[in-house]
């Protein structure tokens, strides 16, 4: 029996007439909407049409032949500054890939000697660490004008004592550090039971997948070979083993409670027994082999995949061993040649997310749903659908079946909420009835997958511990997966979409949680997207899927918010410092992307004819674009707020054509409401 059958779901009307009047029609009714709309402007083609037409199929072109979307994901210095540190743990040096990643290293640095976090942000002091560090691995001199400019910026700052903790355990390995400089993290806690305080259950999926081969390496302490015995000193203000170094991340009672307990576990480890860290290391190991994921790598993302290979290498294995080689092999994938000199490494990839968003752009510009372009993404995305593997969610949702998508090519233990949520939109409006069972299945999990406070987080459910914030390991401030306003919206959206009426109960109680999430000047917090215009839009376009009345005062709130965000241009844009309390409102320049959102947002709430929504469109269309993609190198995506960010390069593609289409659309028929989820 599905979770819909056990919730008794009963409320969705029958098949043939479950769709209120805000949901997705047959994408082909969509397509003879659009296309009578046309006709009835007497076969004239204006700008908008060929500027539509001419993107759509420069869309098509960047296609891959096996019918899916990639584009480059690009992050800050630290992922490329990171894969060399590895490579020279390892001793495995490749002089002619690192000088082309050094060049992508030095193209990126500020004019003011630091690397920021995102596009012209101020210097970050731990990316400009690593950044250093692996400069100086591949050779260059610590005298040249851009080493001596990024030495100033860290002394400045306090020196590499006061870098973040994966930065000051990267420099433990190497020895730049004692080990004294690094939270205790007894790999112990592998065994410990799920109702204690800290479990891996009660953490983010990024989290345990990065903290389980870590756990093994801060047991075994290993040291990096560094063949080349490179130092860096000189990056601090005092000798490193004089250091004192930071651990109290929050500054508060609860995290001065946590530093005492590390300081008790930290003299209690040399007593611990050697047969109970035996068990938990091989209980890591136990955990890690299943997850490898092949050669998309364990989780998917780089500093997992990195930790697990210097894990390997610190257990002694051969690097002949498969997993060895798998877990390398992973890792080489996410290198991308910027030009023929320049490469550098991606956090990880994004195919079925950007297939899934590219496939809804593509239908609302009137590529059509049966021609093999959408036939062969669609082929694409089915075949990737997880069905089978009841992955770390299990955990929060036991005899919840598996159903859904991930973000990367193959992440089977980590589906994800936001992707499926997506893809299933897309599939739904394709049309075809192979993808019902797919559909179903989804749709059973992401039900089951919303949280008690109605919300959804991103990979799982109840993922709420809000004290394990605290501990100093977590200065990053991005431990837990708790639900966010972006994720529930798409949820809501997709579960209108398919029928499902604004009375259900997992409706209901999203609609509510959305309300309560809404900041006190109209907008929603953005936290996979930057970021108030992202949550903004998010939010906007499933209170229309879900009927909500557009006259409401939530509604016009946030339509004000987002009227009064537009810039003289026309357009839109967030910096990504605004996840910064003092930089709230800092805006910089438009953004294509960032655009397209507010326009997508305003436009779902019925507001096609307003002057803005006309702005914002004459700036996306006056914007310098290359073939599908408008210019943009400010970022507009996000890991972890204040920590990392990321420039997703398909978000200039296919928002922009998407915005513009719809636009059209919505005018060439008459219609100010909007027909599918997002």
């Amino acid at each position: 029996m599905s979770f819909r059958d056990q919730e008794k779901f009963s409320d969705r009307k029958p098949e043939g007439e479950q769709r209120h009047p805000s949901a997705s029609p047959d994408a082909r009714a969509v397509a003879a909407l659009n296309a009578a709309g046309l006709a009835a402007r007497a076969g004239v083609e204006d700008d908008l049409d060929r500027l539509v037409d001419e993107t759509r199929r420069a869309l098509r072109a960047l296609q891959r032949e096996d019918g899916h979307w990639v584009f480059e994901f690009e992050a800050d210095a630290t992922i490329p500054a990171e894969y060399v540190l590895l490579r020279h743990f390892l001793g495995d040096i490749d002089d002619a890939l690192e000088q082309r990643i050094a060049r992508y290293l030095r193209t990126i640095q500020s004019e003011d000697g630091g690397w920021p976090l995102f596009y012209k942000g101020e210097p970050d002091l731990s990316a400009t660490v690593k950044a250093y560090f692996a400069l100086k691995l591949v050779g260059d001199d610590p005298q040249a004008p851009h080493m001596r400019r990024a030495r100033e910026i860290v002394l400045a700052r306090g020196g590499g004592a006061q870098c973040n903790v994966f930065t000051r355990i990267a420099l433990a390995l190497y020895g730049q550090v004692p080990w004294r400089a690094v939270p205790e993290m007894p790999v112990e806690i592998m065994l410990l039971p799920r109702w204690f305080p800290f479990h891996l259950s009660k953490v983010s999926y990024w989290s345990r997948t990065v903290i389980v081969p870590l756990l093994i390496l801060m047991a075994l302490k290993p040291r990096a070979r560094n063949p080349r015995g490179v130092r860096i000193d000189e990056l601090f203000l005092r000798s490193p083993d004089a250091e004192r170094y930071p651990m109290n991340a929050t500054g508060d009672a609860i995290g001065a409670f946590f530093v005492g307990l590390d300081a008790l576990l930290r003299a209690a480890e040399r007593r611990f027994p050697r047969g109970a860290r035996r068990r938990a290391i091989d209980k890591a190991v136990e955990f890690i082999l299943p997850r490898l994921n092949g050669e998309d790598g364990l989780g998917g993302i780089f500093p997992a995949m990195a930790n697990a290979v210097m894990a390997f290498d610190a257990l002694g294995w051969s690097r002949d061993d498969p997993a060895f080689v798998m877990a390398r092999r992973a890792i080489d994938k996410l290198l991308i040649d910027r030009a023929p000199d320049v490469t550098y490494c991606q956090p990880c990839l994004s195919p079925v997310w950007d297939t899934c968003l590219a496939m809804h752009a593509m239908l609302e510009a009137g590529e059509d749903p049966d021609g093999p372009a959408l036939r062969k993404a669609t082929d694409w995305l089915l075949e990737r659908e997880i069905h089978e593997t009841a992955g770390d969610w299990i955990w929060r949702r036991p005899g919840l079946r598996p159903g859904g998508w991930a973000f990367q090519y193959r992440n089977d233990y980590y589906p994800d909420v936001d992707d499926t949520a997506v893809v299933v939109m897309a599939l739904d409006r394709i049309g075809d009835p192979r993808c019902r069972p797919a559909i179903e299945r989804a749709t059973d999990w992401v039900l089951g997958m919303q949280s008690s406070n109605g919300g959804w987080g991103a990979f799982d459910a109840e993922n709420e511990y809000y004290y394990l914030n605290h501990i100093p390991f977590a200065d990053h401030g991005a431990l837990l997966d708790q639900p966010t306003v972006d994720v529930s919206a798409r949820c809501l959206s997709m579960l209108a979409q398919l029928g499902y009426r604004r009375d259900h109960p997992a409706v209901r109680r999203g609609l509510e949680f959305l309300r309560r999430e809404q900041e006190p000047d109209g907008s929603w917090y953005g936290r996979w997207g930057v970021n108030y215009v992202y949550g903004t839009w998010s939010a906007l376009c499933a209170f229309n899927a879900c009927g909500e009345d557009m006259t409401a005062p939530h509604i016009r709130k946030a339509v004000a918010w987002l009227k009064a965000r537009q810039r003289p241009d026309g357009g839109w844009g967030e910096d990504c410092a605004t996840y910064w309390p003092e930089h709230r409102t800092l805006a910089r320049a438009s953004t294509a992307s960032q655009t397209a959102w507010a326009l997508l947002g305003l436009m779902a709430v019925g507001e096609v004819d307003s002057e803005a929504v006309r702005r914002g469109v004459r700036y996306l269309e006056r914007s310098p674009r290359e073939g599908a993609k408008w210019h943009e190198k400010w970022y507009t995506g996000i890991g972890f707020p204040r920590v990392f960010y990321l420039n997703y390069h398909g978000y200039s593609a296919y928002f922009p054509i998407w915005a513009l289409a719809r636009y059209r659309n919505l005018r060439a028929t008459g219609r100010r409401w909007v027909r599918t989820g997002m």
